[in-house]
């Protein structure tokens, strides 16, 4: 039996929703990034990633931050969801197909510990860096829209922020 073909003739499983989830790590008034290698320089992320079938979203962050971050996380309140939908941004011609909701939580370190990089660090992952969040909107960070979240210097009217980079 041939694949189903969804709208406009591409494979259904090309448009699956990936899930994933994103840690918000304070300290001093800075946060934690993933420093990234990309087509166009250095850019910075939230540590965090897919969520596996059968496997929370507590769990997967737990796992995703020992994996990137070499560390032990607290998983606490969630702030907020957003989706990226590749078509409609800065990256279409990479993303084309690519659709993701995240879910970033508000996580603590396990006292003692400093991140440096994981075992399972992703491919492009140059490093793991604290950044002050009052310099976060002079850096390549993304997604740019979720900033004024995690700096603190707007609280959504609710947690989901729509499709934003």
């Amino acid at each position: 039996m041939a694949p189903a073909r969804a709208h406009g003739g591409e494979d259904r499983a090309l448009r699956r929703i990936r899930q994933a989830c994103r840690a918000a790590l304070y300290r001093d008034d800075h946060l934690l990034t993933i420093r990234m290698r990309g087509r166009r320089g250095v850019f910075r992320i939230l540590p965090g990633g897919g969520q596996e079938h059968g496997e929370t979203k507590e769990a997967a962050l737990r796992r995703e931050c020992r994996e990137e971050l070499g560390v032990e996380v607290e998983v606490g309140d969630l702030l907020y969801v957003r989706e990226y939908i590749g078509r409609n941004h800065t990256f279409s011609s990479r993303h084309e197909h690519f659709h993701q909701v995240e879910s970033v939580f508000v996580c603590r370190l396990e006292p003692g510990t400093e991140p440096r990089g994981g075992s399972g660090m992703d491919r492009n992952q140059l490093g793991v860096e604290w950044v002050p969040v009052a310099e976060l909107a002079r850096l390549e960070f993304y997604p740019r829209a979720a900033i004024p979240c995690l700096d603190g210097s707007q609280r959504p009217r609710n947690l989901y922020l729509g499709d934003i980079n």
